[in-house]
């Protein structure tokens, strides 16, 4: 009997491999609900857990800090707030030796708490993101889960529908919202909820025209899904359409509606960042963390720290959200295995091993 080439025993050496790094992770998850699983692959995804401490403190400040929602924070100061300038409106937090101080972030040229202020523009993005997330989230999984299941005249018309709206410019179409929703003067109920409640408009609205990238995404994961053999079985089964849409397809369309929806959260980040340094978002009195960098923009030479501060808090928010919706993409897709390269050479050593002595023994 001819030896094997080394080609061949990498080949079953790989295999071998991927045998085991298989039964580890069946034997891991045996025994184990839907919603344990997703739980420990998430708590085992390290960015995730990075990202989703990071999005908490971050939240946590931003909301406890400054108040929200008619309830009073914890910080002497607010975003509107103006007083004698300490050292001269440098930041007087500092790393060694170890200070908070009376303004940690710093004050602008007429006194106002840049600490506070940067609490405020954290609070206006992350209810434009949270709001735009799930509104677009779950417009564009109806329309592209049903578009893609039922294919014919219900496709046909949600699609004309997308094609429509995709073709508005959004960042024309939110400047416009921004400015009505930034109105002062007196009118209908709806004029006067906007003036008081200008970035709940704006994130309402706009997440009601950002699905259709969504959508579209959706419709091609299920064209796929719909084709394949276990959804073949469940219809031979008399399963509802209901039931495989919710049971059977769009737990494997998770991973791609998961990631999008993160990735269409941080654009709306930017895109109310882009709008508030435009000057078509948020307007004084209120403030935003991209209306800080807009009013800051001229100062970066002299009081960099006006200019610092909103904007690591934008990349902060923006990266968080990148890396939890990584980690849910991992613990949510039924088809994700993680591969444990320690466990797999370990098996694939004690399998070279044995071998030869089970060849013996067959001889003998």
């Amino acid at each position: 009997m001819s030896q094997p080439t080394q080609e061949e025993e990498l080949l079953a050496q790989q295999a071998l491999a991927e045998a085991a790094a298989t039964h580890a992770s069946s034997e891991v998850t045996s025994g184990l609900s839907q919603g344990q699983i997703v739980r420990k692959r998430f708590f085992g995804h390290t960015g995730a857990l990075i990202g989703l401490a990071v999005f908490a403190v971050i939240f946590l400040l931003a909301f406890t800090s400054v108040g929200a929602f008619g309830i009073p924070g914890w910080w002497k100061y607010n975003h509107v707030d103006v007083s004698p300038l300490v050292n001269d409106g440098a930041p007087t937090s500092s790393f060694w030796p170890l200070a908070w101080g009376e303004h940690p972030f710093g004050q602008d040229r007429i006194g106002r708490d840049l600490f506070a202020m940067t609490m405020r523009g954290a609070q206006q993005s992350i209810t434009v993101m949270v709001l735009i997330g799930a509104i677009a989230g779950a417009v564009g999984a109806i329309v592209g889960g049903l578009a893609g299941y039922f294919r014919g005249w219900v496709e046909a018309i949600l699609m004309r529908l997308t094609d429509v709206i995709i073709i508005i410019p959004l960042l024309l179409l939110a400047a416009v919202v921004g400015q009505i929703a930034n109105r002062r003067d007196e009118g209908s109920w709806l004029t006067g909820f906007a003036a008081n409640n200008g970035v709940v408009i704006l994130g309402i609205f706009l997440g009601f025209v950002s699905w259709v990238g969504l959508a579209r995404l959706v419709r091609g994961e299920f064209l796929t899904l719909r084709e394949r053999e276990f959804v073949d079985a469940a219809r031979i089964s008399g399963a509802s359409n209901a039931r495989i849409i919710f049971k059977h397809i769009l737990p494997n369309a998770v991973g791609v509606l998961i990631v999008n929806v993160t990735l269409t959260m941080s654009a709306a980040i930017l895109l109310e960042t882009a709008l508030s340094y435009l000057g078509l978002g948020v307007k004084a009195p209120d403030t935003s963390l991209g209306l800080l960098v807009a009013q800051n923009q001229e100062a970066f030479a002299t009081r960099p720290w006006l200019f610092w501060f909103p904007g690591l808090f934008i990349i902060l928010i923006c990266l968080s959200i990148n890396f939890i919706g990584d980690g849910l993409r991992d613990a949510f897709d039924p088809r994700q295995k993680k591969f444990k390269a320690k466990t797999a050479i370990e098996t694939t050593r004690h399998s070279s091993t044995t071998a030869p002595v089970a060849d013996a023994s067959k001889g003998s």
